[in-house]
């Protein structure tokens, strides 16, 4: 068991007014999607007393501020709300960001990465349902224009933002061991997961097409940065949970539409990190030069050209990632999850890529486009006319009604795993198996009485004004099904019907762990 999820950086525009900051119009959807879901003026604060962003796994802190900082949540560029589905929906620098709720298996991690998509398309209807009513959700500000999302990596100017992955992974092994034994296999598995990316260079400025969006912005091996100067591993060590575990913080990833290069995003890395905790070695696979060769690997659409390895030998991306699979696999059986789906499905990729790249079109995102890339060159559009960079920009597109990948989808030319039933219901429940069951029902039920949140506890306010700390740092408490069978979750918050009832169940529970404390007023 591996509790995981997903964070989003959506790329945004107005077409109609493209000098507006996007800042505000981050701001727009998030507040907008807040207000027409009942949250109203009441937007939840984020509470920093437990993030430590700059906090490295090295050993050391390069501390931002010394006591945690308190931010007004209607500043613009600030807004931010726990989802009922225990997602957070916020703005993070000029981007509407989702983060997905925790789950355990590399199946519900893709679903809940795409329910997403589903709430920042409610989000734009609700951002135009204002402003067809000629007003703003935001005080001092006209109504937003009309707005355009994308699930991408790159601006075109030069600007590359995040879809980052996170796992949960034991302390007891020494972090040089995950990093070593994860670096090779993330220079190679861009040949799956990749996106695709019209342009080559930061700036996107020189002709051609290239596998993935990240590669041209990973300069370093091991970095603590995610905004410059990236590794391909990040060492930012904020656990949000026990001092047990750590999270391991993946940016060296693209925005996916694909469910299946999702699907083996997450799992592919599970049996990995498995295998690694299972001190299977990987040593002999390292990379004599693995920053270089992370853009060699995505320059390359033949999957032919050969990693040097620093003992000398040379391997293809293919020939890496099947040393993993297999390793990996000898290690570590289906245990009670989605593994088997992901070998079973991780070797199938394999092999089509190695007979035909292009024969996975159906299949991984990079392909796909491609596809549609050289479509229109058979008609004679050069690589470098603008006609490619929207056919890049169109496909990440989340509207169905505009996206050439949901264009794909609906002509049976691309497979999914997940029915829009399927995400929808994701969108707006939250997974059983974590604590964002307890976060996201809290959020449904009691939202009002909520001052401030993060990912390890809530604020929240009794009826008679009375504050209380609500602790959720074991990523299981309070899920809806227990060892013992008892279902504490739907005790806890199910079957009551006001914050008060909560509160005094929660000071029931208090023992040999603390669930709530009182908090003296300011």
């Amino acid at each position: 068991m591996r509790y995981m999820g997903s964070e989003t950086e959506y790329g945004i525009s107005t077409p109609s007014a493209p000098l507006l900051s996007p800042i505000i119009t981050s701001t727009h959807t998030v507040v907008a999607y807040s207000v027409a879901r009942g949250f109203g003026d009441h937007r939840v604060r984020w509470d920093y007393q437990d993030e430590t962003p700059l906090r490295d796994t090295r050993g050391f802190d390069l501390r931002r501020y010394h006591q945690a900082p308190v931010v007004d949540p209607h500043s613009i560029g600030v807004a931010n709300v726990f989802i009922p589905n225990g997602a957070r929906f916020y703005v993070d620098h000029a981007h509407p960001e989702y983060s997905s709720p925790e789950v355990w298996t590399a199946r519900d991690a893709a679903l809940y990465d795409a329910a997403g998509d589903h709430i920042l398309l409610q989000a734009v209807a609700d951002v135009a349902g204002f402003s067809s009513q000629d007003r703003s959700v935001l005080d001092g500000h006209d109504p937003c224009p009309p707005l355009k999302i994308y699930k991408n990596n790159v601006d075109g100017k030069g600007a590359s933002y995040g879809s980052h992955e996170n796992y949960l992974y034991s302390r007891e092994t020494p972090f040089d061991d995950i990093a070593q034994g994860l670096i090779p296999f993330f220079v190679a598995r861009q040949v799956i997961i990749g996106a695709g990316r019209v342009g080559l260079g930061p700036q996107g400025d020189k002709p051609g097409f290239q596998i993935s969006q990240r590669a041209d912005y990973i300069e370093q091996e091991i970095s603590l940065e995610t905004t410059l100067n990236r590794g391909i591993i990040n060492t930012r060590d904020e656990p949000h949970t026990g001092d047990n575990d750590g999270r391991l913080h993946v940016i060296i990833g693209d925005a996916n539409m694909s469910h299946t290069s999702n699907f083996l995003k997450f799992g592919m890395t599970e049996m990995v990190l498995n295998a690694i905790e299972r001190h299977v070695d990987f040593s002999d696979l390292k990379l004599a030069n693995p920053v270089k060769e992370v853009k060699a690997v995505s320059r390359d659409l033949t999957l032919t050209h050969k990693l040097t390895l620093a003992n000398g030998s040379e391997l293809t991306a293919i020939e890496i990632l099947r040393e993993y699979l297999q390793r990996s696999q000898d290690s570590d059986g289906d245990d009670g999850n989605t593994l088997g789906e992901v070998a079973q499905k991780w070797a199938e990729i394999l092999t089509l890529l190695e007979s035909d790249p292009m024969s996975t079109r159906h299949l991984l995102d990079w392909t796909a486009k491609l596809a549609l890339i050289r479509s229109y060159e058979a008609r004679g559009v050069a690589i470098n006319d603008p006609k490619m960079s929207l056919i890049d920009l169109q496909y990440s597109d989340i509207d169905p009604q505009k996206s050439l990948y949901h264009a794909l989808v609906k002509k049976g030319r691309m497979e999914i795993m997940f029915s829009a039933e399927d995400i929808a219901h994701a969108a707006a429940e939250p997974p059983n198996t974590s604590r964002a069951y307890f976060r996201g029902r809290l959020m449904e039920k009691f939202g009002d009485h909520v001052l401030a949140a993060n990912w390890e506890s809530l604020l929240v306010r009794s009826s008679t004004g009375e504050k209380y700390r609500m602790y959720t740092t074991d990523l299981g408490a309070f899920v809806d099904w227990t060892p013992t069978g008892v279902d504490m979750s739907h005790v806890l918050i199910d079957e009551v019907s006001t914050i008060d009832q909560l509160i005094e169940r929660l000071e029931r529970l208090n023992g040999n762990a603390t669930y709530i404390t009182a908090v003296k007023s300011d």
